[in-house]
Formats: C-alpha cells, sequence, structure tokens
C-alpha cells in the first residue's frame, strides 16, 4: 500500500490461472541472477533478509514491474483487472493502479525531508527539478542525500512514491546509474535506425531519447533488482570484522576494581609504575602498552568474511593495550577485545595483589556502543545542556570541515574542495562530495543526535556551490 491505496483485489487477481505464470517468471527474474551470483538458494535470501524486508524489497519490485508489462498477445494485468473488477475500487485507488500500470522505476535524490508528511525526489536518470513526494512512512527511514530506487507516479494533484523502495548506497547508485545509461545508449541508436526513414520528426533526438529512457528503465527493473540484492546479502553475510591486532573482536571491556580499605593511592601509582607496561600519562592515567618491537596483525579469520584492525601507538612506536584511570577509590581498565580483558586481569592481579578487589566487568559490543546515546566510557562528567553539547559538537564539526577544504581528496581526483570549485566539472564533484558528508552525518543520528543535526550550509557557500544543492 503506497499514498493510502490499497492493491490487495490487484494482489489477489494476481493468483488467477491466466496470470500465475506469467508473474512466476518476473519474479523470477527479479530473483535467480542474484541467486547465482550470490551461491544461495531463494529461501536462504529470504532468510537473510527478513520476510518482511524481502516481501516489500523484492517481491514488490517484481509485483510492480509486472503491472507495466504487456504481452504478445495485448493483454496487460491492470487492463485486465479494472476492466472486470474496477468498478469494486475507489476512484483513487483506480488512478493509483492506472499510474503504476505506466510507471517506470529510476534512481531518485532524496532531500528537504518532513517526518510524516513528505520528501523532495530528484530524478537522477532522466534529470529536471526535484519533486515534492507527498509521503509519510519512507520519511522515517530515510535520510537527507539518501539514494532510493521506485517508481513515481502523479495521482491527481499530488505525486507519490510507489510501494516497493530499494535504498541504495553512493556506490552501489553510481554502477546503477551507468548500467542505465549504457542500455539507454544502445537503445538510442537502435531508435535512430528505426526511425530514419519516417523524417526528421519522428527522428528527433529529443522525443527519441524522452522514450527510451522510459523503455530503458522498464527493461532494466529486473537488473535494479538483482544489483540491489546482490549487494544487500553481501554486505549482510559479508561486513567486515572488526578485529584488534590480536586478531581478537572488538569489545568495550572496563574492569572496576575497587580500592581496598588498607590500599591509598601512592601505593596504585608506585605499583603500576614499578611495571614497565605501564606508561604513566598524568597522575590519574595510565597506557597499557606491549613491549613487542613491532605488532603485526594476525592472519585473517578463516571464514568468508573480510576483516579491519584497529591500533594505535604511542610516540615511541609502542603499541597500546589499553588504558588505566585511577579515581578516588577505583581503579579502572578499559581495553577493546575479551582476550586483552583476561590478560589485564590476570597482570593486574599480580600487580595488585591485597590493594584491589575483584573487579566489576562490564562489556559492551560495538552495535551496543554504536546503537546508544549515552557514552559511559567518557573520563569527563560535565554538567552540560543538551544546548551546550550540540554545541561543542558543532564547532568541533566545523573545525574539522574547515581543514578539509585544503586538503586533497581522493574522490575530488586528489584535489582539494577548494581547488577542485574552480571548474564546472569540479563544481559537481564538489556537490556530490559534500552530500556524501550530509548523507553520513544524517545516518549517525543513533550514535550522536548532535551530529544530525549539523548545519553544512556554510560549506556549500564557502566552496560557491550552494546552487548545486537541491
Amino acid at each position: 500500500m503506497a499514498g493510502g491505496h490499497s492493491l490487495e483485489g490487484l494482489i489477489k487477481w494476481l493468483h488467477r490461472e491466466e496470470w500465475r505464470n506469467r508473474f512466476a517468471e518476473t519474479f523470477d527474474a527479479h530473483l535467480l541472477p542474484a541467486c547465482a551470483q550470490i551461491g544461495l538458494e531463494a529461501n536462504e535470501v529470504v532468510t537473510t533478509l527478513g520476510e518482511d524486508w524481502f516481501t516489500r524489497t523484492v517481491w514488490g519490485s517484481a509485483f510492480e514491474d509486472f503491472l507495466t508489462r504487456e504481452f504478445d498477445d495485448g493483454t496487460n494485468i491492470v487492463d485486465d483487472y479494472l476492466k472486470r473488477r474496477g468498478w469494486k475500487e475507489s476512484p483513487s485507488t483506480r488512478a493509483y493502479m492506472g499510474a503504476l500500470r505506466s510507471s517506470a522505476p529510476s534512481v531518485y535524490e532524496v532531500s528537504d525531508i518532513v517526518r510524516d508528511k513528505s520528501f523532495k525526489a530528484r530524478d537522477l536518470v532522466q534529470g529536471g527539478e526535484p519533486s515534492l513526494i507527498i509521503e509519510q512512512s519512507a520519511t522515517r527511514s530515510l535520510n537527507q542525500w539518501d539514494r532510493i530506487v521506485t517508481r513515481v507516479v502523479q495521482i491527481g494533484s499530488q505525486t507519490h512514491i510507489s510501494g516497493a523502495i530499494l535504498q541504495f548506497d553512493y556506490e552501489s547508485s553510481e554502477q546503477i546509474l551507468q548500467l542505465l545509461r549504457n542500455i539507454t545508449k544502445s537503445v538510442y541508436k537502435r531508435s535512430r535506425k528505426l526511425c530514419a526513414p519516417f523524417g526528421s520528426n519522428a527522428n528527433d533526438p529529443a522525443i527519441i531519447d524522452a522514450m527510451n529512457q522510459r523503455a530503458a528503465l522498464r527493461a532494466a527493473a529486473p537488473m535494479i533488482t538483482v544489483g540491489w540484492l546482490i549487494n544487500t546479502v553481501d554486505n549482510k553475510l559479508n561486513s567486515p570484522e572488526l578485529q584488534n591486532v590480536e586478531g581478537e573482536e572488538i569489545m568495550f571491556c572496563s574492569l572496576h576494581y575497587p580500592l581496598l580499605a588498607k590500599a591509598n593511592l601512592n601505593d596504585i601509582r608506585s605499583a603500576l609504575n614499578r611495571c614497565p607496561e605501564f606508561r604513566q600519562e598524568s597522575p590519574t592515567f595510565w597506557n597499557w602498552r606491549s613491549l613487542k618491537k613491532s605488532a603485526k596483525a594476525v592472519p585473517k579469520s578463516k571464514n568468508s568474511k573480510s576483516t579491519r584492525t584497529f591500533f594505535s601507538k604511542l610516540d615511541d612506536g609502542s603499541l597500546v593495550l589499553g588504558g588505566l584511570e585511577l579515581k578516588r577509590r577505583s581503579l579502572i581498565l578499559s581495553v577493546n577485545s575479551q582476550g586483552r580483558a583476561d590478560r589485564g586481569r590476570s597482570l593486574l592481579s599480580q600487580l595488585l595483589h591485597g590493594l584491589v578487589g575483584s573487579p566489576l566487568v562490564e562489556i559492551q559490543t560495538l552495535d551496543q556502543v554504536m546503537n546508544s546515546d549515552k557514552n559511559p566510557s567518557s573520563p569527563f562528567e560535565l554538567n552540560l545542556t543538551e544546548d551546550e553539547r550540540r554545541a561543542i559538537v558543532h564547532e568541533s564539526l566545523d573545525r574539522h570541515y574547515r581543514e578539509m577544504l585544503d586538503q586533497p581528496a581522493e574522490i575530488l581526483g586528489n584535489k582539494s574542495p577548494r581547488a577542485a570549485a574552480k571548474t564546472a566539472k569540479g563544481r559537481l564533484k564538489v556537490a556530490d562530495w559534500l552530500k556524501l558528508i550530509e548523507n553520513h552525518s544524517a545516518k549517525s543520528v543513533g550514535a550522536n543526535n548532535a551530529m544530525a543535526t549539523h548545519d553544512f550550509g556554510w560549506l556549500w557557500d564557502e566552496l560557491g556551490v550552494k546552487d548545486l544543492r537541491r
């Protein structure tokens, strides 16, 4: 259902004998090439995505594609249903079905989101000004400058989107756009040859181009779904495993040691300073470091997932294993894996025997940290209002991005944003770069609300590309 228009009757009509097998062929075209590419059976793909998500995306895309298809005998399911059962539907639902029947999917760039009300969508294939889309549910999951594939339809005076929405990251959307350009170019060449005998009007490049773009988009509908499905399943199954240099899963562990009654802070400092693995950085903080001359990352795990290794080093080149913070009546060891927590606990139990009690262990996975608006491991407990916290974050971001304006960026051909913005092609690349930054920031809302509310308008002004922020 989209825009309040139920397609329940049309979906039931799909199960009639004259349409059932035809739809099965269309559905297979949206699914089976992806299964072959990723090496999974159809039921495994459903399990990976979840039944609800699979139905809304893959099945929904195939269904909407099927609504536009005309077969060799000239029949179309929407025409057939409206002729025989259309009297049961409301005028607006009949209009919606008719709009879907003549629709084509395209790649859209999202902007100006008003939650539970509307957003703007710019067609990256057919061009033109952004359309104001009247929509509720989709606005709750979209972010500024997201790229989606859907069908935009006109119902009366309002513009809506269809029910199937495929969300792409920037890189994947660029691949889809290139695919569509190649298809359009091929169809355009064939059309010019076919139209040439009918005179210059029939060979009007503008008319042919508009017709071919729409024909190419319809023809490419299964390929778009397959591309999205391969990318989505691959990301879910083969997302990089985060590990430290010992090959241990990243997991944030804090060991809170209570100081025993007979211990004082100087006793703790003396004991820690006798151990070369702890380097004192302040009266209350020590870095736990490796004494090995160099730290090499362990080989990747044997499973199919790629890995990403995180580490930090001190100015002397030694690997940081964790940190120790001494508070009034407690000592806190913070590390990034369960293995380091176990090793640190063993080391401290010998070093601080008789000075500290058994630790209280706190463990958080990376997902738990990213999905939390709080930062329990922060060493500072400042009594700041929400506005003050937001101002601090915004000021830091402004400073960070101002420094980036004069630094080379790979996405800009290793030119700085200021340098790239001096040419027409460079300005377009700079606009894409700024959209990527805004989009990533908007998606960080779960980790830090202040980042999601940061205003990037000054960056567009600074680089002279404000007219491209649409």
